[in-house]
Formats: C-alpha cells, structure tokens, sequence
C-alpha cells in the first residue's frame, strides 16, 4: 500500500512539474499553465484558426510584457500582432489572436506554436497540421 501511494505521489508530482512551464521576465516569475495540454489541429490552406493563452503573473509585482505568438514550421509560419500584457500579482488573463493557415502552406506540412514575450520564447505542444481542402460535390448532372 505504501508503494502505491508513493508511485502515486510521484507521478502527480511530475504531471505538475510537466504541466508547468515557468519563465523570468524582468524580475517576475510569469507562470503558463496553458502550457500544458495540447495537440494536433488539421486544417486546410486559408482557414481560420483561434489561439487562447493563459498568463499567470507568480511575482510580487506587477509586470508589464510584449506578447505575441507565431506558428513555426519548415514549409510555412504565420506570426500574430503583438499585444502588451500589465499583470498584478497574482493575476491571469487570457490572450486571443486569430489568423488563417496561409494559402501556401504544403499539404502534409506542420507548424508549432510559440508564444513570444519580451526577450524570451516558449513552445507550446500545440501544432497545426495542414489537411487538403478539397471536396469534390456533384451540383448537376444529365442524360439525354
């Protein structure tokens, strides 16, 4: 019994370590559990897509950053508008960009998803997958 619960222990103590990725920036600790999780998105040249990213500010004062995001691959990358965030302590917010897969994009191709801020990067387990877009639709058809 006492194995179990230490195998148990230790396992939840590495899914939080894992699930936490902690950075400093001017002097703050600015934690991202919206690091955590992820995936593969498939997604067709031209179509939208929506990043969410959590911010915790785990310092003792506030902090401003320059926020942005970009997705990087080998065939394509697509980089968003840079956003300033001001966090008290203890404070969260969450920051939204939408874009387009570009119309260039490979199909076959990925690209993964990095969050900029100040002079620091992190990359995140998230990655778009670009799918062929075409379907093929009969709209008419005749026989005479």
């Amino acid at each position: 019994m006492k194995r179990y619960a230490l195998v148990s222990l230790a396992v939840a103590t590495l899914v939080i370590m894992v699930g936490f990725s902690t950075v400093r920036s001017n002097n703050q600790l600015l934690i991202c559990f919206a690091c955590g999780g992820g995936g593969v998105v498939d997604k067709p040249p031209c179509e939208a897509f929506t990043v969410k990213v959590t911010f915790k500010n785990t310092g003792r004062g506030e902090g401003t950053w320059s926020v942005n995001m970009a997705f990087e691959g080998e065939a394509w990358t697509w980089s968003g508008v840079p956003q300033t965030l001001t966090l008290r302590p203890c404070q969260t917010k969450t920051l939204t960009w939408n874009g387009n897969v570009p119309y260039n994009a490979p199909i076959g191709s990925m690209a993964r998803l990095i969050v900029y801020y100040n002079d620091s990067f992190t990359p995140l387990n998230w990655w778009i997958h670009v799918v062929t877009g075409a379907e093929l639709k009969i709209t008419s058809s005749t026989v005479k």
